[in-house]
């Protein structure tokens, strides 16, 4: 039989009972990290000193007088004036007085330069806006301060302090910036005065130097020469429409005058023919006028309504009247064809030429009236134009001092204007200073003062020793796992048949002297229960010692 070389063999899968040997061989190894770790993870959390955090709730006092009555001068949102007192109250030099005050940080300001105490302390400071649920804007209706220190006493006296300083900046700064607004609308309202003062002084010398020289018809012949172009617009506007309705009106003289040569043209016809056309005519307005009446029905009744149903026939009968009149005329034509006698005048033709001469000599008059209305409307507009001339020549004669004149009255305008509103500016800033100093503006106010913490929040003990533990237990399967990885003889029958396959009749079990059996469990026993001993006392001591240096 060939021997199996080592390196092709691989490795057979594992059972749980496999696995139960494992935890068995190597016991020792996974339990030995679990509880060092336990030990350290105890000692190490309860000689970790307590953090408490104390905090208090500072609210935000809306303005008490409606701002469509009184706007404030501080238009910062309350949310960035948050941030600004942050960043002040958290200055270097406002936290080493806190510091020093109050004694914090005793170890580190021994061993540590004073910076470092700082950034240390403003990690352990909050300033958290509460924003209410939904919200996307920048107003809060509160904000909550909060600190954190091994000493719970200190804690919550740090917080009255911060929320006291909180308080006196923003009163401080509220006060500030209404005093220095007022006193630059001031400032502000006083330069303007005094341009005022200037350009009025200017305005009275010119007006002294230009006495009876003034432009003071100015405006009058501008208002007249506005009205004369008005009316010569209109009079344009005017002899346009004449022009229009002249050539309508020529356009219907021709027309009229073509109908009169084509009907001197037509045919003499015979008796009765103008009576029977009359009659066809009438017949095909009566049919037309039946299908509108049952159009418009339709559009609102169905084909069983009785109206409907009523025009229907009536159109019906229109229609068979007119077939009726034309074979009447279609005989009467065949009877006139074999009549030779010479055939009348129409009378009907000659009514209706008479009527176009009518309507001819009236369109003729009608022309004339335009041509004398037209020529009445140019009149006009000489007249007009001559005006307008007038008046731009009494414009043109206006003393060359106008311009100066007028610069100096929209100087006057513009500085009053400014002056005016620098007034009412300065009025509002000044009643918005009166309303902070009756602390009736937006405020700060203690809504929850600073709490005093029963129970540390740091460190989180249970969960510390636990995440110790976990890691222990990891950390002695790991070792277990690597030195089975690394022994590789045969532990059982199942690595004899795997690895051999050779067919196993019987197995000798491993024969040892009983006393060193006894004798290595008794030192296994003494080994693991001093280590549980030393390890009962290792925590118990570091319990203790935290109660007696917490008491």
């Amino acid at each position: 039989m060939q021997p199996i070389e080592s390196y092709n063999v691989t490795r057979r899968a594992l059972d749980v009972e496999d696995y139960i040997d494992i935890v068995r061989r190597h016991k020792g190894w996974i339990f030995g990290p679990f509880l060092l770790a336990v030990v350290a993870s105890v000692v190490g959390v309860y000689l970790w000193p307590d953090s408490y955090v104390s905090q208090a709730v500072v609210k935000i006092v809306p303005q008490q007088v409606p701002e469509n009555m009184v706007q404030s001068s501080i238009n910062q949102q309350m949310y960035d004036r948050i941030n600004s007192m942050e960043q002040e109250i958290l200055s270097r030099t406002t936290l080493t007085t806190i510091i020093n005050t109050f004694g914090l940080y005793p170890r580190e300001r021994a061993r540590e330069p004073i910076e470092d105490v700082i950034d240390q302390m403003k990690k352990q400071i909050s300033i958290i806006p509460v924003a209410p649920a939904g919200s996307t804007n920048r107003t809060v209706p509160a904000f909550v301060v909060q600190f954190s220190y091994e000493n719970r006493y200190l804690a919550q006296r740090v917080v009255q302090d911060l929320v006291g300083k909180f308080i006196d900046v923003n009163i401080r700064n509220r006060s500030n910036a209404t005093f220095q607004t007022t006193q630059f609308m001031k400032d502000e309202l006083d330069e303007a005065k005094k341009e005022l003062d200037g350009v009025e002084a200017k305005l009275a010398e010119f007006r002294t130097q230009n006495n009876g020289r003034l432009p003071d018809q100015a405006d009058s012949n501008m208002r007249q020469l506005a009205a004369m172009q008005a009316q010569v617009t209109l009079i344009d506007s005017a002899i346009s429409r004449s022009t229009e309705d002249k050539l309508q009106l020529e356009s219907n003289l021709r027309i009229y005058k073509e109908q009169l040569a084509a009907l001197s043209k037509e045919p003499v016809e015979a008796p009765g023919a103008a009576q029977k056309n009359e009659k066809l005519v009438e017949a095909d307005h009566e049919i037309q006028t039946w299908e509108n009446n049952l159009t418009a029905l339709r559009e609102h009744y169905s084909e069983n309504y009785p109206d409907v149903q009523t025009a229907v026939a009536r159109l019906a009968a229109a229609q068979q009247k007119r077939e009726e009149i034309l074979k009447d005329e279609s005989s009467k034509k065949a009877e006139a064809g074999a009549d030779k006698a010479p055939k009348m005048a129409n009378p009907q033709t000659v009514r209706e030429a008479r009527d176009l001469d009518a309507a001819i000599q009236r369109v003729q008059s009608s022309i004339e009236a335009k041509d004398l209305e037209v020529q009445q409307y140019n009149k006009e507009m000489k007249r007009a134009n001559d005006a307008i001339k007038s008046y731009e020549g009494r414009l043109e004669s206006v003393p060359l001092g106008e311009k100066q004149y007028g610069d100096l009255l929209r100087d006057r305008d513009i500085a009053k204007q400014k002056y005016v509103e620098l007034d009412e500016k300065l009025n509002r800033a000044q009643i918005s200073k009166e309303m902070e100093e009756r602390k009736q503006g937006e405020m700060l106010e203690l809504l929850d003062p600073a709490s005093l913490p029963i129970t540390p929040t740091e460190p989180k003990r249970p969960l510390v020793v636990s995440i110790g533990a976990g890691l222990g237990l990891l950390l002695g399967i790991v070792f277990a796992g690597a030195r089975e990885m690394k022994d590789t003889s045969l532990k059982n029958l199942k690595d004899v048949r795997a690895y051999t396959q050779m067919a196993i009749l019987g197995s000798i079990p491993l024969l040892e002297n009983d006393f060193v059996v006894r004798r290595r469990r008794r030192l296994n026993w003494l080994g693991w229960t001093t280590a549980c001993l030393a390890a009962v006392v290792i925590i118990s001591g570091s319990i203790v010692y935290y109660y007696v240096t917490k008491v």
